[in-house]
């Protein structure tokens, strides 16, 4: 081979060389802009078999995307919270409770130009599965939380013991709720949206006493206080026993139940206990109470229904005994007493030996005509009479007639109120009470309580005269004449007459009255009212009154009282 062809060969050797780079260099130019058109044409476009929350988004721009996942999650998105406390369920708006899903977020990568082989190959060969992501406002949330829950916590309920009578009536104790707030915020922020439903953590707050504690109380300390009678059995004077019981109704007041540092306890008064046995002794009929001889009248005599002496219970330390039983069972709950022989006031021999033999007082008062005022007094009368005072006895007026009712048969009329002539049932019966009064003067018998009228009316003695009022004013005497005092009392005609059987125990006692003093002349008073009752004038005075017990034409002593009178004022009626 010739030089020149040694040249020609290589010429062509070095040409041929840079046409392969060259062919090479185009290639590699090509594949490289495939590559960057593949990089710019997925990543404008998410990868195929792609799904956000199980919404498929494959092949999708990022706008479009948006629009799926916020059409594929609309119903999600609104569906409610709901919350469970205690069985009892509240709701939730997601959007109002700041519930939100982000859809940039969810979104956020799988569009995007991006020449790194491994983020190309991700878009080319898709398969992606994401879930939603959220957007929480907790503060919003814990907000929708409290007001959801509102008005759920409870306190807890104390329970209670007490007696109805016998019966022990129990409210049982109850434990509170509190819904723990924080906790649940937190698990529904943790737990949205892929749960919608929620038991909200609550705790129970205590009560100081517990259902089992009551019950406990009631079974073993309360009910078996109650659970039967006690049996009281009283030794007689005479050697002899009674017995009766006291029923747990009757021991039952006695019993309260009390709270001490924070349990239930017993407490039974032993005084109450005492009273309870008392009164069941007394319905019992076991223990009479003595009874006084009772007088009559019979014709010209007297009859005497014999006294009777009765049997007492005697209470002191019996609480002690009554308590103690309680605390036993069955036959063993038994307390012991005794009892005492209790005489009368009035026995048989000293009502027949001072039985009334004369008349030892009269006095009588005429009657103005008014026929309903003396029916008020004949109907009092006809009460007072036959009333029988034992020697030692006091006498009350008011407890005799007790109060004066239409009811009984009293009538309206005219009595003094506050210095003025009004109109009251059993009005008029004071002029009983004034003879009553000036009978028990003339007896002897000491004077307990009178009072006079507040102004003075003249068919009565100046002085010696008594009003009397329910309940207040009463007239009052005790008898110590020494015997019996029969009162008898009558209306006859215009006048009212009361006069004592018994025993003189004076020859004569004398009344002495002082002249008039302190004269108040009356005001005239003119009166419009539908209610006036005129009033005739009459001055205002005072006057003492002496009583003398005269004994064998000597007095053996004397007492005096001084009795003062108001104006009576002249009242003219012009309503």
């Amino acid at each position: 081979m010739t030089h020149d062809e040694t040249r020609t060969d290589g010429h062509e050797h070095g040409r041929g060389g840079r046409r392969l780079w060259a062919a090479v260099g185009f290639v590699i130019l090509v594949l490289a802009a495939l590559y960057v058109a593949a990089a710019v044409y997925f990543g404008d476009r998410v990868p195929g078999d792609t799904t956000v929350g199980d919404v498929s988004v494959s092949g999708m721009t990022q706008a479009q995307a948006r629009t799926a996942l916020r059409e594929g999650l609309a119903d999600e998105a609104a569906e409610p919270v709901v919350i469970m406390v205690d069985g009892k369920e509240r709701t939730i708006d997601p959007a109002d409770a700041g519930l939100a899903h982000d859809y940039e977020a969810s979104l956020e990568g799988l569009t995007g130009f991006s020449l790194n082989p491994v983020d190309l190959w991700a878009q080319a060969t898709g398969d992606i599965h994401r879930d939603v992501e959220v957007d929480i406002d907790e503060e919003q949330l814990s907000a929708a939380v409290d007001e959801a829950t509102k008005g759920m916590d409870t306190e807890p309920v104390e329970g209670s013991v007490a007696l109805e009578g016998a019966t022990v009536q129990t409210k049982k104790s109850k434990l509170g709720l509190t819904v723990q707030r924080d906790e649940l915020t937190a698990a529904i922020a943790e737990g949205w949206p892929d749960q919608h439903q929620y038991e909200a953590p609550i705790t129970r707050p205590e009560p100081e006493l517990l259902p089992e504690e009551i019950d406990a109380f009631v079974e073993d300390e309360l009910r078996p206080l109650v659970a039967g009678p006690v049996t009281v059995k009283a030794s007689r004077p005479d050697g002899g026993n009674v017995s009766f019981e006291v029923t747990p109704e009757q021991l039952a007041t006695a019993v309260s139940v009390t709270k001490e540092e924070g349990a239930l306890a017993t407490k039974v008064d032993e005084a109450k206990a005492g009273e309870a046995a008392a009164t069941a002794a007394s319905d019992s009929g076991k223990f009479p109470d003595a009874r006084d001889a009772v007088v009559t009248r019979s014709g010209s005599g007297f009859d005497v229904s014999p006294s009777r002496t009765g049997l007492t219970l005697e209470t002191k330390g019996l609480g002690a005994e009554v308590v103690e039983a309680m605390d036993k069972k069955g036959d063993e709950r038994v307390a012991t007493a005794s009892a005492t022989t209790t005489q009368p006031e009035l026995t048989t021999q000293k009502a027949r030996s001072t039985l009334p033999k004369e008349t030892i007082s009269s006095f009588t008062t005429y009657l103005p005509d008014n026929p309903v005022r003396t029916a008020n007094i004949r109907l009092a009368a006809r009460t007072l009479d036959g009333a029988y005072v034992a020697p030692g006895e006091t006498f009350s007026l008011n407890q005799r007639l007790g109060e004066r009712t239409a009811a009984k048969g009293y009538k309206q009329a005219g009595v003094i109120y506050n210095g003025r002539l009004a109109k009251d049932y059993g009005g008029g019966i004071s002029q009983l009470s004034t003879t009553l009064f000036n009978a028990v003067f003339f007896s002897g018998a000491r004077i307990e309580e009178f009072h006079p009228h507040s102004f003075y009316i003249s068919r009565y003695p100046e002085g010696r005269e008594a009003t009397i009022s329910w309940p207040n004013l009463d007239n009052r005497f005790t008898n110590d004449t020494g015997a019996g005092i029969l009162i008898n009392a009558s209306v006859s005609g215009n006048e009212v007459t009361v006069s004592f059987s018994g025993r003189k125990a004076y020859d004569e006692i004398r009344s002495d009255k002082s002249p008039r003093r302190n004269i108040v002349e009356p005001e005239r008073i003119t009166d419009d009212s539908d209610k006036c009752v005129p009033q005739s004038p009459n001055p205002g005075f005072t006057v003492d009154i002496t009583r003398s017990f005269i004994q064998n034409g000597s007095t053996v002593k004397s007492s005096s009282f001084t009795t003062v009178y108001d104006a009576a004022d002249h009242i003219v009626c012009t309503g």
